[in-house]
């Protein structure tokens, strides 16, 4: 089991906003070199911030992984000035590229396949693309839709001849998720699958989080996860969530899927589980 648990954790990636990058620099001593971490596209951020934390990120000999949201977007110009600052930072080779939540597109992008087709992210240097994946479903788009864009975006990936990977969104059912990756190998998508994951937080920001995003929260599957809706006092860590994923992964049936921590909790909590998880892990198996 151990074993199972720390190959899942390999290679972990985190994701962070551009506010926490001196949050992130404070850890960073805890964190592998080579980690990707996910720089989030806020539109409280501006083009300065958004650059500097990419920038931060390479300096502390972490792989940046900056968002790019189409639907915020306003021209293809301001796409390409903001690729333009990345790649002045060596920051534009790995990017996820995801729809966004503006119910009315900003510009002419109305989601993801839109920028990747038209290949501006190639000519500041992309190589790789992450894209967004929702194991339960997402509150304002069907599922027939989500499973096309996804098919479509993996098929577009794999004609340009770029690496890439499916990041989910975060949820509380070990199970769900991986019945979700068994249908997307059955759909023919070998991308590398990163699991989202809630780093430990508080559960009542666990629960609006949820709520937000559409994660099923019923009292069943958040007491499987961990804590009870009835009380909402305390925090919340993946310990329970992550040992259920192992225990039912298969790497050849499921393929390969890593872990991917949202740092709602705070960027030093994150890392601190990370780090204490990984040693019980370690002592268990040598126990």
């Amino acid at each position: 089991m151990s074993g199972h648990e720390i190959s899942l954790l390999t290679d972990f990636s985190l994701e962070i906003t551009g506010k926490d990058i001196d949050r992130l620099t404070a850890a960073a001593a805890h964190i592998p070199r080579g980690t990707r971490v996910h720089l989030t596209y806020l539109d409280s951020e501006d083009l300065e911030t958004r650059v500097k934390a990419a920038g931060v990120c390479r300096a502390l000999e972490l792989i940046p992984v900056p968002h790019v949201a189409a639907r915020r977007l306003r021209s293809p110009d301001e796409l390409e000035e903001f690729l333009a600052g990345l790649a002045d930072v060596s920051a534009a080779d790995r990017l996820f590229v995801v729809g966004g939540d503006p119910a009315v597109p900003f510009g002419p992008y109305p989601d993801a396949l839109s920028v990747l087709k038209s290949a501006v992210p190639q000519r500041f240097g992309m190589a790789e693309a992450g894209i967004a994946g929702y194991p339960e479903g997402h509150p304002d788009i069907p599922a027939d839709v989500l499973w096309r864009a996804l098919e479509d975006k993996a098929a577009l990936l794999a004609e340009m001849g770029l690496g890439g990977s499916v990041v989910t969104q975060f949820g509380f059912d070990s199970d769900a998720v991986l019945d979700w990756v068994e249908q997307v190998r059955a759909r023919g998508i070998t991308l590398p699958i990163r699991v989202g994951v809630p780093g430990p937080a508080g559960i009542r920001r666990l629960v609006r989080y949820a709520t937000r995003f559409g994660v099923g929260t019923s009292a069943g599957i958040v007491r499987k996860y961990g804590f009870s809706l009835t009380n909402l006092m305390g925090t919340a860590g993946p310990d329970r969530f992550l040992r259920d994923l192992a225990r039912r992964w298969e790497p050849q049936r499921h393929g390969d899927v890593r872990i991917h921590f949202y740092s709602f909790g705070g960027v030093e909590a994150t890392v601190e589980w990370i780090a204490d998880f990984t040693a019980r892990l370690g002592e268990e198996a040598v126990s």
